[in-house]
């Protein structure tokens, strides 16, 4: 049985969240705080984290920031806020993916179904493939899951990881953002872009030597993006 841990303070909202989880077949932990729920991530197995942003005492984004120095398990942002500020914040923390207040509960659960299966599947994809991908001054350990540009070791978080190699391994393939959301995340976009294109941006900022002019992560105009094998 998977096992989710909920960071929550409204206790009305991690209940509806804990009951449909059970109903799925998941087995879940509530923390009301976010000191709680750092005491918790750290001392128990979890295969996915549900964060609130608007938590007493240290707020979800601290949270997230800590959580991503030790832990490699899908985390999905839950935030009343709709500003996509707040959103890029929650994305560059290292959350994989986020959820806005009111939700569908089935939506939820859908989508911790997905992100749990997505993370699976990329490790055992990883597996078979090179332990090494080399592309011009990249270097990207795939079960490490680590990245070295110009041998030196870049900062590179789960979902940007997982971005990164599904566009090197299908280079030169031109893909849309709704795609992209479909592959990595593994679920429908439902019209909401904004998470590819962080996760884009900040990549970019990583490998590219001048961002703005992306040799390697090229936008097609109309139709989407592709990793540029050869930059000759």
């Amino acid at each position: 049985m998977k096992k989710v841990l909920i960071i929550e303070d409204d206790p009305q909202i991690a209940k509806i969240e804990k009951d449909y989880l059970a109903v799925s077949d998941f087995d879940s932990d509530i923390a009301t705080t976010g000191d709680d729920g750092l005491r918790m991530a750290q001392s128990t197995q979890y295969d996915l984290i549900l964060l609130d942003l608007m938590l007493p005492g240290i707020d979800g984004y601290e949270v997230c920031r800590r959580l991503r120095e030790t832990l490699d398990i899908p985390i999905i942002m839950v935030t009343a806020k709709q500003e996509d500020i707040d959103t890029i914040k929650g994305l560059n923390l290292g959350a994989d993916d986020y959820i806005t207040k009111p939700f569908s509960p089935s939506v939820l659960v859908a989508r911790v179904k997905s992100s749990i299966a997505r993370y699976e599947r990329l490790k055992q994809s990883t597996e078979k493939l090179a332990d090494e991908i080399v592309v011009d001054n990249i270097r990207i350990q795939t079960n490490s899951h680590r990245v070295y540009v110009r041998d030196i070791e870049v900062d590179i978080k789960n979902k940007e990881f997982e971005l990164l190699l599904f566009l090197v391994t299908n280079a030169d393939i031109v893909f849309n953002r709704e795609q992209l959301y479909e592959r990595i995340w593994g679920f429908e976009a439902l019209g909401d872009n904004a998470t590819v294109a962080v996760h884009i941006n900040r990549l970019r900022e990583k490998i590219e030597d001048e961002p703005s002019q992306p040799k390697y992560i090229q936008t097609v105009r109309g139709a989407g993006y592709r990793f540029k094998a050869t930059t000759k």
